[in-house]
């Protein structure tokens, strides 16, 4: 198989039209060679004309409104490779960090996604929500990768059938936090994620806004109440909405969780019992091996 039909580079903008075209410069520059999909979230600063009018071998595609990472599906939809590397507007992939990662997903069939590492353009140095998800490595095969529990959805080569077999991102998320419920749908087809620090991705590293912080925990919130057993979604309630309350956003999260309960509900369906202590590893590690959690994860409490 030639490099350009192994993958295909997903990129997603809004009224970004500068850092996009020296973004796509950057990528049309790889030695992999792979097809770029640009998928326009109802940009207004005249970014699809510009896409057209300098890289007309890029495939744009646009929305006409914004729909967040859920524009990742209508991407996904054209992306006729085995693996989609998704990307951002304000990053781009080292040179030669596309064919490794095409390597070792063709080396192991089991594993779904590859985290890269991100670093920032300015320093040097590796984002740290990388840190993080390499700290909390499952146990397993380490020989392709570090077995982790956690996607960088914008850093992250994924496997197009197991993308597709999870469901890709669910709309209503938006984004801030969506890649959860498709890390537990993925698991729980039993798809391995992998975190490799010589998969490099590049990009401006900022610090969260106070809107991106608040919608991260409505999505933690309802992400809980449509996987987990009942017990540890109370529990996952009541932590996101401390956090809220710290950060003096608790009303605002409230009407924001409450919204949307009814469709949150009706897509309930609990994860196995060790998709649930995955989770508790990743996110609450201190927790994760407590006899509670061996109590409600139990047959009985998976409802």
């Amino acid at each position: 198989m030639n490099s350009f039909e192994r993958g295909t580079v997903v990129v997603l903008t809004r009224n970004h039209r500068a850092r996009l075209l020296r973004t796509l410069t950057a990528l049309q520059a790889l030695p992999e060679g792979w097809p770029i999909i640009v998928v326009d979230n109802g940009s207004t600063d005249g970014t699809a004309g510009a896409v057209g009018r300098h890289f007309p071998a890029v495939m744009l595609i646009r929305s006409r409104r914004n729909i967040g990472a859920a524009a990742r599906n209508i991407a996904a939809a054209y992306a006729h490779t085995p693996y989609i590397a998704f990307t951002d507007d304000d990053s781009h992939w080292e040179p030669g960090a596309l064919l490794r990662a095409a390597r070792v997903l063709d080396a192991d069939p089991r594993i779904a996604a590859i985290n890269a590492c991100v670093k920032d353009v300015g320093t040097g140095r590796t984002d740290p929500f990388c840190m993080e998800m390499s700290r909390h490595q499952l146990g397993g095969d380490a020989s392709i990768g570090t077995p982790v529990f956690g996607l960088m959805p914008d850093a992250c080569i994924l496997r197009t059938r197991a993308f597709y077999e999870a469901g890709g991102v669910w709309p209503p998320l938006f984004e801030d936090g969506e890649e959860v419920l498709l890390t537990l749908d993925m698991a729980q087809r039993g798809w391995r994620m992998v975190y490799r620090d010589d998969i490099v991705n590049w990009r401006r590293v900022g610090a969260l806004s106070t809107p991106v912080r608040r919608r991260r925990l409505r999505n933690l919130i309802w992400t809980a109440w449509m996987r987990l057993p009942i017990k540890l979604a109370w529990r996952e309630t009541v932590l996101r909405l401390k956090e809220a309350s710290r950060n003096r956003q608790l009303k605002s999260v409230l009407l924001a969780t409450t919204v949307g309960a009814g469709k949150v509900l009706k897509r309930r369906h609990v994860v196995s019992a060790n998709v649930v202590q995955m989770w508790m590893q990743r996110y609450h590690p201190d927790f994760a091996g407590s006899e509670e959690i061996h109590r409600v994860t139990s047959r009985q409490s998976m409802v």
